[in-house]
């Protein structure tokens, strides 16, 4: 594995056009349903649910909604019928409606939500999907912190991999994805397909974040070594990868101990 190097993404900068960064969610979500990545997380959120004896997850860093709408049908089938409540720093409030109207029981939060300070009234099993390398070390320690400091559970799940042939695969395809995909996108909109094709802002923004994404990625290793520097803190950590059919998902699982 290659050292992580923290490059800027463009999603991430307060300056960048609220529209482009929202058609490039849309389209993350999109392949989010057409890949079905969000299985192997399943069976790890499952039992984490249970353990923690939550019945709502705080999604932080939602984007465009990522597997939420397939992970609650799943989690449902296995009889847990969970609340989720999607939340974002840059919210992208058209797809969190969307999403919330044709889904009974998910809900958009109506204000930013930064993960490193989430609001007390936020409660429930944090997850952070495909989105935790958007943090620099001290911040990526933040998001845990705040959850610990709450007393909340929290899930890291990560596709992104530090390892060149997944970077050098997503440098390659992800702009023929965006270009091949951008017009099965619903709903449909004229202006996304102006973006894609002419300027083609939506295929760099989404090649350019999309490589940036694997350097930035963190290991089970380095995620251990986060937990580690928060000191006891009464939580049962747990981390690995587990194999799907492309990259593999890492993950650390955190859940306060409980007590006699």
């Amino acid at each position: 594995m290659i050292p992580r190097i923290h490059l800027f993404e463009l999603e991430d900068q307060p300056w960048f056009p609220s529209v482009i960064r929202d058609f490039g969610t849309d389209y993350l979500q999109f392949m989010e349903e057409l890949m079905g990545a969000h299985r192997p997380v399943v069976p790890l959120l499952a039992d984490a649910l249970r353990a923690s004896g939550s019945t709502t997850v705080v999604d932080l860093c939602a984007g465009g909604g990522g597997p939420v709408v397939a992970l609650k049908k799943e989690l449902a089938a296995l009889g847990l019928p969970v609340r989720f409540i999607l939340t974002d720093k840059y919210p992208n409030y058209d797809a969190f409606r969307e999403i919330s109207a044709a889904n009974p029981g998910i809900d958009g939060h109506n204000a930013p939500v930064d993960a490193t300070a989430v609001p007390s009234q936020l409660t429930g099993f944090r997850t952070v999907f495909n989105a935790f390398h958007h943090f620099k070390p001290e911040d990526a320690r933040a998001v845990l912190q705040s959850a610990v400091s709450a007393r909340q559970p929290i899930g890291i799940f990560e596709l992104p991999e530090r390892t060149i042939p997944i970077i050098v695969a997503t440098a390659l395809l992800v702009p023929i994805f965006v270009l091949l995909t951008t017009p099965f996108i619903r709903p449909f909109r004229w202006d996304r397909l102006l973006f894609t094709y002419l300027p083609p802002l939506v295929p760099l923004l989404c090649w350019w974040d999309g490589t940036v994404s694997q350097l930035r990625a963190y290991s089970p290793e380095e995620l251990d070594e986060l937990v580690t520097s928060l000191g006891d803190v009464g939580y049962e950590w747990t981390s690995g990868k587990v194999k799907p059919l492309g990259p593999n998902l890492t993950y650390l699982i955190g859940i306060p101990r409980r007590t006699a």
